[in-house]
């Protein structure tokens, strides 16, 4: 304990000398900044953030304005938190701001360096990686050679479902397991979990590890100076889980190759791995390429679809209103479509259950203050305020989607209001109003893939089942709490009762 101590003081006091030597050298930054609480020496806001954060930099937002600065330490913080002041940030400065603000733990093995998450949007390492996955997994032709795949594994999902009926069930892990063995398959045909159950290869706690580890408050990430220490140790930490990550998806692609050499270089599975390979065969990438883009396409797959569905069950429930809209809309417009061949464009077809998709994401976005980005380059101006080079810059989409000045009753469940704007508003990120998948060079890649997935897992459940609350809890005692670590979910999962539809 004494040793901690000494190593905490010492940290401040080093931290401390080097904030006033580099202020002294610096002499300002220039330009009008941006209003925001007054920060302590050396920890600057650290102790004004609690809580779930997107909750309280809203709150702070309320008292300082939509564009505010924060002093996270020896970092500069700015946080973006209306429509208006997105709009200019994206329209006016999209290449200023693509740049990421890299959390040490994910240096770890190199691999901040190789990721199409982290690489600047100016890296052409970057841009080589991006337009392979945007070509090959979430391309229209793409997502079209998978469907089948996602169709498959959404009704092992419900098949779940309909073994456990007239049981309470976990609604959010079922689904998660379901979502992931959607995502693992599609891209490289191998089940992770069973689904409601444990994961069968160890590949979903790994990851889960990572992601948790680059969310950890780290004193790397607020006294930059200090990471070549990584005085937390999270980096060996987090590299220790990268190696054992990048051990099971070897393993795959091992087995894979191994298969093509049996089949004399024939590719037969048609899934994302196969088209990696491809490229590989061809010389146009290296095959230690292949692991780190599996790796990022799949950490990032799962979360935004699973968790999103989760929601929007709770919701429902909440407001069995909107839930007999939406069962009211599947009969009249699918009839007596069995379960066993609804497809993914019936989905698309139904309008209250899309509004009710975006309303969810809407009021719950499962990544409320996005990845941050950073200012890369001088001359950003947003609000009328100057953003210095090498800020960092979250999007509180979660303020945003919530912002008075774009919608009524902003802070109510209210499916009605996308059906009602005549223009639409869709989630390619121009309407700045709506940003679940952010926007501009950083706009989520598996946009394309989420618009078919989360709609179809919805209208699948729905379908097949009637659902109820379990004994003793009303629409009205649910509890729709956020919890926020590295993503938003309920602090209190979805419990409910599926009955088989007669």
């Amino acid at each position: 304990m004494q040793s901690e101590a000494w190593l905490l003081w010492a940290t401040l006091a080093a931290a401390l000398l080097y904030h006033l030597t580099s202020a002294a050298r610096s002499g300002g930054t220039g330009g009008r900044q941006p209003p925001g609480p007054t920060p302590l020496p050396v920890l600057g806001n650290l102790l004004d953030l609690g809580g779930n954060l997107h909750h309280t930099l809203a709150r702070l937002a309320r008292a300082h304005g939509p564009v505010m600065k924060l002093k996270l330490g020896l970092v500069t913080t700015v946080v973006v938190s209306s429509r208006d002041a997105a709009r200019e940030a994206y329209t006016r400065y999209d290449r200023h701001l693509a740049a990421r603000a890299v959390p040490d733990a994910a240096n770890a093995v190199g691999n901040s360096g190789r990721s199409m998450i982290w690489l600047p949007s100016s890296d052409p390492l970057w841009k080589t990686l991006r337009g392979i996955v945007a070509s090959h997994i979430f391309s229209p032709r793409g997502l079209a050679a998978a469907r089948g795949v996602r169709e498959r594994k959404v009704r092992d999902m419900v098949g779940y479902f309909r073994r456990h009926a007239g049981e309470e069930v976990d609604v959010g892990q079922a689904v998660y397991g379901g979502v992931l063995n959607l995502v693992s398959s599609a891209f490289f045909s191998v089940d992770v979990v069973d689904v409601g159950g444990e994961s069968a290869s160890g590949l979903r706690e790994v990851v889960e590890d990572i992601i948790a580890a680059l969310a950890k408050p780290n004193v790397s990430d607020i006294f930059p100076f200090l990471r070549p220490l990584d005085l937390q140790g999270w980096r060996r930490w987090a590299g220790a889980r990268y190696q054992k990550v990048f051990g099971i998806l070897d393993g795959i692609i091992d087995r894979r190759l191994a298969d093509a050499r049996t089949s004399k270089g024939e590719h037969a599975h048609g899934d994302f791995l196969d088209s990696l390979l491809e490229l590989v065969s061809a010389g146009k990438i290296g095959r230690d390429k292949v692991t780190v883009i599996l790796f990022d396409v799949f950490a990032a797959g799962t979360d935004t679809m699973a968790i999103t569905v989760e929601w929007a069950m709770a919701e429902l429930l909440r407001h069995p209103h909107a839930m007999a809209k939406v069962r009211a809309e599947m009969a009249d417009i699918l009839g007596g479509k069995g379960t066993d061949t609804l497809e993914e464009p019936d989905a698309a077809n139904l309008p209250y259950l899309q509004a009710v998709v975006k309303e969810v994401m809407r009021l719950h976005p499962v990544a409320p203050l996005m990845l941050p980005h950073q200012a890369a380059e001088d001359g950003v101006e947003i609000g009328g305020y100057a953003v210095p080079r090498g800020a960092t810059v979250i999007f509180n989409v979660w303020a945003i989607m919530r912002d008075p000045a774009a919608w009524e009753r902003p802070d109510e469940f209210v499916p009605e209001r996308f059906l009602d704007k005549s223009a639409g508003v869709e989630f390619r990120g121009k309407d700045y109003e709506f940003l679940p998948f952010g926007s501009g060079r950083r706009l989520c890649p598996g946009l394309p893939m989420a618009e078919r997935v989360v709609p179809f897992v919805l209208a699948s459940l729905l379908h097949a089942f009637e659902w109820r609350l379990p004994d003793g809890v009303s629409a009205d005692e649910m509890d729709v709490t956020e919890k926020f670590t590295t993503v938003n979910t309920l602090a209190v999962p979805l419990r409910a009762v599926p009955v088989v539809v007669t």
